[in-house]
């Protein structure tokens, strides 16, 4: 909601005596109608990322993940896929990918693919950030505006989000968004796992609109391939 003004006295008053909250859900508003208009236009992304989870309870640990990450949306439909190429500063390639509601994970280094349907219901949450409107996250999850920021030159608005849903909860009980809203697309990602488990996900070399080749979303096997279901 913008508040109109017609006296400037008014609206002096309105600055000194207006609550941070209102002022706060007024620019939520904004940022929200901001992502419903860039994510109209959204199609496609493709951005190299660094993921580094973090465990500080029973025992410290933190683990690096190096690749690039693609997103695309087809009507009503919506793909993505992760290839790792780095764990730790060392090679460990590895390829996730969403497709028609299925969950793969190929590890070439054991010839290993998994396939799961336990996470389809979930797969809506992969789209956080990338191409996902306004009226998306509002449907999903409980939204706190935390301000501007600006990362690697780029402003950003800054939302914590609480997912409705009580299963997505037993994974993560609150995440972070540095969001370009311009563009729909996130440039850093950190989610809460609760017990002393932490995740941060950053994105560059972000890259909207362009065509992304089908094979990004296929994974690769061969006759000794093993294959197991979830």
């Amino acid at each position: 909601m913008i508040f109109a003004r017609n006296l400037v006295i008014a609206v002096a008053l309105a600055v000194l005596f207006s609550s941070p909250s209102a002022w706060a859900a007024d620019d939520l508003q904004r940022v929200l109608h901001e992502l419903d208009v860039a994510a109209a236009n959204f199609h496609s992304t493709s951005a190299d990322f660094e993921f580094d989870s973090n465990v500080t309870d029973p025992i410290p640990d933190k683990d690096v993940q190096k690749g690039t990450v693609y997103y695309e949306r087809k009507g009503t439909g919506f793909q993505m896929a992760a290839h790792i190429r780095e764990v730790n500063g060392k090679q460990v390639p590895k390829i996730y990918t969403m497709v028609g509601g299925s969950f793969q994970l190929y590890e070439p280094m054991i010839d290993q693919l998994i396939t799961s349907q336990k996470v389809s219901q979930y797969a809506s949450y992969l789209e956080l950030g990338f191409g996902a409107s306004g009226k998306d996250l509002a449907e999903k999850w409980n939204i706190k505006y935390l301000g501007p920021e600006t990362i690697d030159n780029v402003k950003t608005e800054k939302l914590e989000l609480v997912a409705k849903d009580p299963a997505v909860l037993k994974y993560f009980s609150k995440v972070t968004v540095w969001l370009d809203t311009s563009r729909a697309v996130s440039l850093k990602q950190y989610f809460d796992e609760g017990q002393g488990a932490s995740r941060v996900c950053f994105y560059f070399n972000i890259k909207v609109n362009e065509a992304i080749a089908p094979d990004e979303f296929k994974i690769k096997t061969d006759s000794k391939t093993q294959f197991v279901r979830q």
